[in-house]
């Protein structure tokens, strides 16, 4: 409430101040007394008349009624502004040269205008010549006077008197006509030093800094705040270049013309819906409430209107008046709903605990700019003609929110990266508790596998070995000479099944489980792969294996198992080298044979069931695996903590 009241009260101090200028002074000079460099203020001896656009521009009629006294004078040393005024307005001022030689003046509107033309009528003319005309939808450089004001050159001789009548006609809704009128010479400096003067160049190049900051943030976190963040700058810094002429100077032809096609104030209602956004996101406001969905759809209808505004508003200016003030006049009205939401979503979140210290910190940046931009708009609707600093209030309230605005983003960055860390943190936890239970159940089911094998299958097998070879079934095989080769070969293939299950129910499960025996279990899944004669599998193992812990003992011996599976099911090799190492805080194993291995060029498979197996086992203890291919076989190399 403080900040509201804080508000209320500049803009009532500006009202007074607006009212306290209206009062003119009645010294009035009947004319302008030109110097070189510059001579007095021109509100001093201009009177200014209005009249409507359906009229044909006539500087005889705009004579006649300032005869008839229709002229008025305009504020003293201020800016005429009349607001929201959609009429033409005729300027008319008699000046004299008071040098004693020739000079060459300009007459400057630092404004945007439609179009404007300079009349002149010298001593013993009956009537008003045009001198020039311009418009300022045409870039500096094609402008009659390149410059980024709209200015007409005339030329007096010494102690020569003229009556001036500029005539302008602006549609945009706002007449604030800043203008001036100097010495070529004097004006012609003052351009050249107008950027750095008016703190132009540092300013530009702090929102533009500001902007690709907020584009880097964008690249590491891909958050659309940042987003609407660039938007939001770049809409208040074209409309402040367009307010002080720099887009005629700095911008090619085209994108000037189609910055205008657009309107200068449309881009304040552009930067309010995308601060709409900005601030919604900021304060982390629900999506399903009644004021965000509000929000959101002020935006987009802000979008949607400065569209309509872009293509309606060339035609109504040539066809209808009544349309071109029904858009300005809705303009004004956008612009209210726009920045006045602001203020209900903080007043919202200050209600609501939660969201009160995102609202405190926002409410700041949020309350610089629209101090600034209330000076602004009291002065665009002819409230008040007040302009403390320079260039102007809307610029450094700018300044100072976008200070602000990207310390707090800064903040919400390293918040942002702080909650990654800890989701990160989070899925590795889950992702190896899963690949824990995963390993508990492929473990359990390979030992339910070996159990069968050894207690089902094994002894069967045995049981038919041993009947096979039986006295009954020797004395048949002895009857009947064409069986006799049959029952040796059975004899031979049963012997093999009877050794490849007793090998395989070894592989799956290790000797005295659970009782930290790495060396024992290793020795005999390498004496099980030695039964039948070939591969012919050797070990290496270090003394100090059994102290290992039993996850690093448990995966050990299933990597080996899987590998030494691998070496005789698919490489069919003839020798098996094994070796466990304890290298300082890791263990290491290598098995390397003398199959096929992968062949010259060929990449290393990673997608076979062993292999996957094997990484799968090491990535959940945090090890490596490294698979080689020397001149013959193939090397594994697995590296678990240890």
């Amino acid at each position: 409430m403080r900040i509201i009241l804080w508000v209320l009260l500049i803009a009532g101090s500006l009202l007074g101040q607006s009212a306290r200028a209206a009062d003119v002074p009645p010294q009035l000079r009947d004319t302008l007394l030109l110097k070189d460099p510059k001579g007095a203020h021109i509100s001093e001896a201009y009177r200014y008349y209005t009249e409507p656009f359906g009229a044909a521009p006539d500087p005889e009629r705009a004579e006649a009624a300032w005869r008839a006294g229709h002229f008025q004078p305009g504020p003293w040393h201020k800016t005429l502004n009349l607001g929201l005024l959609h009429q033409r307005v005729w300027l008319r001022l008699p000046v004299r040269n008071t040098e004693a030689r020739a000079l060459r003046f300009v007459w400057s509107i630092f404004n945007f205008v439609d179009s404007a033309a300079l009349y002149c009528r010298r001593p013993g003319e009956a009537r008003f010549r045009q001198l020039g005309a311009a418009s300022s939808w045409v870039p500096a450089a094609e402008r009659q006077f390149p410059a980024r004001s709209v200015s007409f050159p005339f030329e007096l001789d010494a102690g020569e008197s003229a009556v001036l009548m500029l005539r302008v006609d602006a549609h945009t809704g706002g007449v604030y006509l800043p203008t001036y009128i100097e010495t070529v010479e004097h004006f012609l400096a003052w351009e050249m030093g107008f950027p750095f003067e008016r703190h132009w160049v540092w300013l530009l190049g702090f929102y533009l800094g500001s902007a690709l900051f907020n584009l880097v943030l964008f690249a590491f976190l891909r958050d659309r705040i940042h987003l609407w963040y660039i938007a939001y700058v770049a809409a208040v810094t074209l409309f402040l270049m367009m307010e002080d002429g720099l887009d005629a100077m700095l911008l090619p032809a085209g994108l000037y013309r189609l910055l205008w096609s657009v309107g200068q104030y449309n881009f304040m209602i552009l930067a309010g819906a995308a601060g709409i956004c900005i601030m919604q996101l900021f304060l982390r406001w629900p999506r399903q409430t009644r004021l965000y969905r509000t929000g959101t759809g002020l935006a987009a209808g802000a979008v949607a209107f400065v569209a309509g505004y872009a293509v309606l508003f060339p035609w109504a200016v040539r066809h209808s008046l009544a349309v071109v003030e029904a858009l300005n006049w809705s303009r004004e009205a956008l612009m209210v709903l726009v920045f006045g939401y602001g203020w209900v979503l903080l007043i919202s979140a200050f209600l609501k605990h939660h969201w009160r210290r995102l609202a405190a910190y926002y409410a700041l940046t949020y309350l610089f700019f629209f101090v600034g931009y209330g000076v602004f708009w009291l002065n665009h609707l002819g409230l008040s003609s007040f302009n403390p600093i320079y260039p102007n209030t809307l610029a450094w309230g700018l300044f100072a929110e976008l200070l602000v605005l990207s310390a707090l983003l800064t903040g919400r960055f390293r918040h942002t990266l702080r909650q990654n860390a800890q989701l990160r943190i989070r899925r590795l936890q889950h992702r190896n508790e899963e690949g824990a239970r995963l390993i508990a159940a492929q473990d359990a089911e390979r030992e339910q596998l070996a159990r069968e094998l050894h207690d089902a299958l094994g002894p069967n097998l045995a049981a038919l070995h041993m009947a096979w070879q039986s006295n009954a079934v020797r004395d048949a095989l002895a009857a009947a000479p064409n069986a006799a080769t049959i029952g040796l070969l059975t004899e031979e293939i049963l012997g093999q099944l009877y050794g490849q299950v007793r090998q395989l129910s070894h592989a799956l499960l290790p000797s005295a489980p659970g009782t930290n025996r790495l060396s024992t279990s290793i020795t005999a899944l390498c004496d099980a792969f030695n039964l039948n004669g070939t591969p012919h599998v050797e070990s290496q193992l270090d003394d100090s294996l059994d102290n290992l812990p039993s996850a690093v003992q448990s995966a050990a011996y299933r990597i080996v198992a899987e590998l030494l599976n691998n070496a005789v099911r698919h490489a069919q090799a003839h020798h098996v080298q094994v070796n466990l190492r304890r290298r300082l805080a890791a263990l290491e194993i290598c098995v390397e044979d003398d199959g096929r291995g992968f062949g010259r060029g060929e990449d290393t498979p990673t997608t076979g069931i062993g292999l996957r197996g094997v990484r799968t086992r090491a990535a959940y203890l945090g090890g490596s695996v490294r698979i080689e291919t020397p001149a013959v076989g193939t090397r594994v190399v697995v590296s678990l903590p240890g």
